[in-house]
């Protein structure tokens, strides 16, 4: 490894995504790859001297400091709150630093597009930290692929105080509508969806039917106030059920038919095989700053494009659109003030 391969990166924002990242990246460069953890930025500067110190990197109570004191960081991961998205980006690009932006990638699609149009106007290396992409669950399930028809997407979570500033769809689901925008790659034709707010003043439960125009059909339910935490996906294609649990990293896949394949295990009926292709365990969040490093030391296209952000947020506020018409159509204010 010679410095020249070697990567200088920060985070800004370390609340506690950005904390996991600044962790992430200072165990890559424990391990001998080839990245540098240069700095931390936070506006409460306690909490970013406080990082600082865990990690042994610089702490900076403002991006302007970071990109002056450090103009050899040449990457960063964006991890302030969604609102603060492209303002962040927007600094560290015109500074000539590749950006990882933290989904939800922006609050609006105007945002996003600006994002996309900076990344290209100033030649940067730019994802979308859409996390699941890089669950090996989820990787070892794509050669499986065929023609799915029928996805049962749940995402249940226990409440935290944390994200409170971006409804359960924004926050929860979008992983989700990711993975199958990303799995089905068809027209989204139909959206209907219902939504409510229990603990916080935004949707914290939700539910959202997408047709797709190859006929798909994909129901989600997104929940941060439950009393156990579910990450699971099923799908169904033709002749074969896919099950993935996010969690666990585990996929099961059940073929019925003849042609079972030679690393299908028979079950109880002979006509259905199951097979459970082999996963190899890896946090997601190495797994993604691990391949956003490639894209920049490459120079090459990420594997989540800002574009691919920009299809799962363009889906996500479809479906807060139609949960605040389903509000409006029953009166849900009047209802939650009984």
């Amino acid at each position: 490894m010679t410095s020249a391969n070697i990567v200088n990166v920060a985070v800004i924002g370390v609340g506690a995504f950005g904390r996991n990242h600044t962790r992430v990246y200072k165990q890559l460069e424990d391990k001998g790859e080839p990245v540098r953890l240069l700095g931390v930025v936070d506006r409460d500067v306690a909490r970013a001297d406080a990082v600082g110190r865990e990690f042994g990197c610089r702490s900076f109570g403002s991006l302007e400091q970071l990109v002056t004191t450090h103009s050899e960081v040449q990457a960063a991961s964006v991890t302030v709150p969604t609102a603060h998205h492209l303002e962040t980006a927007r600094v560290l690009m015109k500074a000539g630093v590749d950006v990882l932006v933290e989904k939800p990638l922006a609050p609006s699609l105007q945002e996003a597009d600006e994002l996309i149009g900076l990344a290209k106007t100033n030649q940067r290396i730019a994802q979308a930290g859409h996390l699941e992409r890089f669950n090996p669950a989820v990787r070892a399930t794509i050669p499986l692929i065929t023609q799915p028809m029928f996805f049962e997407v749940h995402r249940l979570s226990v409440f935290t105080p944390r994200a409170l500033d971006v409804d359960v769809v924004l926050d929860l689901m979008i992983h989700d509508l990711d993975i199958v925008l990303s799995f089905v790659h068809s027209p989204v034709t139909e959206v209907r969806a219902v939504g409510l707010p229990i603990l916080s003043g935004k949707t914290d439960i939700a539910n959202a039917r997408v047709e797709f125009a190859s006929g798909c059909v994909a129901n989600f339910t997104a929940s941060r106030v439950s009393t156990e935490r579910i990450r699971k996906l099923r799908f169904f294609q033709p002749h074969q059920y896919v099950s993935i649990d996010y969690g666990r990293q585990d996929v099961l896949a059940f073929t019925v038919g003849e042609n079972l394949g030679k690393f299908a295990t028979p079950s109880v009926n002979p006509q259905i095989g199951m097979v459970k292709p082999p996963v190899t365990p890896e946090e997601p969040l190495l797994a993604e700053l691990k391949s956003f490093l490639d894209a920049v030391r490459r120079r090459s296209t990420p594997i989540v494009p800002l574009e691919d952000g920009r299809r799962a947020l363009a889906l996500a506020l479809d479906i807060v659109g139609c949960i605040h018409r389903h509000g409006d159509k029953i009166d849900l204010e009047k209802l939650a003030s009984r």
